[in-house]
């Protein structure tokens, strides 16, 4: 292994990038080595238990076949659920109901479960230099003082956090973070004191993490981790990469937020990358190709970094055997060009039917993408635009992309039809303007300092997914005479804040002074099926099509039903002779038959893109660039 390994290892990049499979093939191979391993998730779509093949719970569990590794899942649900209950339970009987109601809602977002997991596993980066040997690692033989190891908390079945500090230290060598924190909860724990003497002193002010006083870990805690995670000698952060633009993109971004809070120590881990074993199959060849191209243009300060590139491999990684194999060269004597099942195509539609379904008896309507990033949600919003126009629809393609990005996921496809317009909106742009609406709205009744608390905490996603969606309101009513193709629609918590809350929907409807009956809000047109047909895309693997399964819960949650899923990239749809790309498209078949049963009627299957652009045999025209 030639991994920088430091006491704490954090494992980060975009859904389905593999994190989870390096992070688990990391801390078995540490433990081969004869170190004592913690394996720490985070990740609200973990699929340890089905990689290290041992049922992890919260509480630390040894792993089955190894000697000295441990894993516990955080659930960070269940540590929301915890936060806002300790939020929420002195205020019960002092507050009506409904600002009960509204207050849980406001802390059901993606940041209070960020925060309040983040708030579990920080009590697990202690300050190694109390109890080591001198060589900067644990010195197992004579192990700080507890009430018990943490393996040992495992077989009487208290929970990991009942843990303490100095037993953790003492006990691990290594400690693994499946999922590391983003910059904006790292700033937030740098906050607490701050934001506890804030929302004392403004009851009304709203903040995405609600009051400190719910979080269990002190201040004091939360400064020794921010220490240690900014201590070279102490943390490693791996930024998990796909050699593909997008997660390159998302990897940088990673960087330079994490770099800007002091994680200084980063490493660059590219994962998946391919070099065909049939040199005669184009598509395998354009493929590697595409991801040389990726490679070198990445951004310079990901070239800068140490880097490590693992190979592709013909299976998905779960079991020990596969997780030992990670850090070995690949052995492709065995493969051989078997013929795939057409089993993947049987439960699925193409996108040709997913056309033809969406302008049965219709000349109109709304379609969304919705999925996690890096499933290629915009590329399928740019696919069925083009497609609708194709056939001679009017159809308005509003995407959050810049604008100079919309030409690369054209690709040949350049020159527009003239019943096809194209709306950009600028998240950032639209989050700034909504922040100063606020801030200009406060400045009179808040101090300098409040308001300053005040704006780091609508830096959130949250804040964002509000903006955009006041942005894509508009482009919403469009739908009743045209399609209307929506790229990245909003999560079910987010419409929730805009009109159970109390916001945009009820607000419409008072200023305007029409009744319910005589207005359809954005909303409400969301919630009908017939008019919104809501997509949700995700990736043939185990972990995006989790992530999709928990965004369509969360719509649900708002009374919103997706329409249907998109299994993107599928190489079981895609023509080739390769074996490596044969055996996994194999392997997507029983997943592709675990979404068909489990979570849609409605699945299709689109063909495996090598450069994720929209070519011109989907869209059927051949048009250069002017």
């Amino acid at each position: 292994m030639k991994l920088n390994i430091t006491p704490y290892l954090f494992f980060t990049g975009k859904g389905g990038v593999g994190k989870t499979s390096l992070a688990c093939a990391t801390a078995v191979t540490l433990s081969d080595q004869g170190k004592r391993v913690l394996l720490i998730s985070t990740d609200p779509a973990s699929n340890l238990r089905e990689v290290l093949e041992t049922e992890i719970a919260d509480t630390v569990t040894p792993v089955n076949g190894t000697d000295n590794l441990f894993a516990v899942n955080i659930d960070p649900e269940q540590a929301a659920e915890e936060y806002r209950s300790r939020a929420i339970e002195p205020l019960k009987g002092l507050l009506p109901d409904h600002e009960i109601a509204k207050m849980r809602e406001e802390l059901s977002g993606a940041c209070t479960t960020e925060i309040a997991a983040f708030d579990e596993f920080t009590r697990y980066v202690t300050d190694k230099r109390k109890s080591t040997n001198g060589s900067g690692s644990p010195d197992s033989r004579n192990p700080a003082p507890g009430n018990g190891s943490p393996d040992k908390n495992a077989r009487e079945g208290r929970p990991a956090s009942d843990a303490s500090e100095t037993e953790v230290e003492a006990d691990f060598d290594v400690v693994i973070f499946d999922t590391a924190p983003t910059g904006h909860t790292l700033r937030l724990l740098e906050l607490p004191a701050a934001w506890s003497d804030y929302i004392e002193k403004n009851p009304d002010g709203a903040s995405c993490i609600g009051p400190s006083s719910a979080l269990k870990t002190n201040k004091e805690r939360y400064e020794r981790v921010v220490e240690q995670l900014r201590d070279p000698a102490a943390t490693t952060v791996y930024l998990v990469s796909r050699p593909e633009v997008s997660a390159l993109k998302e990897a940088d971004r990673s960087s330079a937020e994490l770099r800007e809070l002091g994680l200084s120590n980063q490493s660059l881990l590219i994962n998946g990358y391919f070099e065909p074993l049939d040199r005669q199959d184009p598509f395998a060849r354009n493929m590697q190709e595409m991801a040389d191209r990726a490679l070198a243009e990445m951004p310079e300060s990901l070239r800068e970094m140490p880097m490590e590139t693992f190979p592709l491999r013909p299976y998905n990684i779960l079991g020990l055997e596969r997780l030992r194999s990670v850090f070995q060269p690949p052995d492709s004597s065995n493969l051989t060009a078997d013929t795939v099942s057409d089993n993947g195509r049987e439960v699925s539609a193409s996108l040709d039917e997913l056309i033809a379904d969406l302008t049965a008896d219709r000349d109109h309507g709304l379609v969304m993408t919705m999925g996690k990033g890096g499933v290629g949600k915009t590329v399928m919003a740019v696919t069925i635009a083009l497609k609708l126009a194709q056939k001679g629809h009017p159809v308005h393609l509003t995407t959050t992309d810049p604008a100079a990005h919309i030409d690369d996921q054209l690709g040949s496809a350049a020159e527009l039809p003239e019943n096809l317009t194209i709306g950009r909106i600028d998240p950032k742009k639209e989050k700034e303007e909504y922040i100063e609406k606020v801030i200009a709205s406060k400045s009179r009744s808040m101090s300098q300092e409040n308001l300053k608390l005040l704006r780091e905490d609508l830096e959130s996603p949250c804040t964002e997914e509000v903006a955009v969606f006041q942005a894509f309101s508009k482009s919403i009513h469009q739908a009743r005479r045209k399609f209307v193709v929506i790229d990245t629609a909003p999560t079910g918590h987010t419409l929730l804040l805009l009109d159970t809350t109390g916001s945009y929907h009820k607000e419409l409807l008072r200023n305007t002074g029409l009744s319910k009956d005589r207005m359809k809000t954005p909303f409400m047109y969301l919630q009908d099926r017939d008019f919104a047909k809501l997509l949700l895309v995700t990736l043939p693997e185990t972990t995006p099509i989790s992530e999709a399964a928990k965004l369509q819960s969360d719509l649900r949650r708002a009374a919103i039903e997706p329409w249907g899923w998109i299994a993107n990239q599928s190489l079981a749809a895609t023509d080739v002779s390769d074996p490596l790309l044969r055996r996994r498209a194999a392997e997507e078949v029983p997943l592709l038959k675990q979404i068909n049963e489990q979570h849609t009627g409605n699945l299709y299957s689109i063909p495996f893109i090598a450069n994720n652009r929209i070519p011109a045999t989907l869209c059927e025209w051949k048009s250069e660039k002017t």
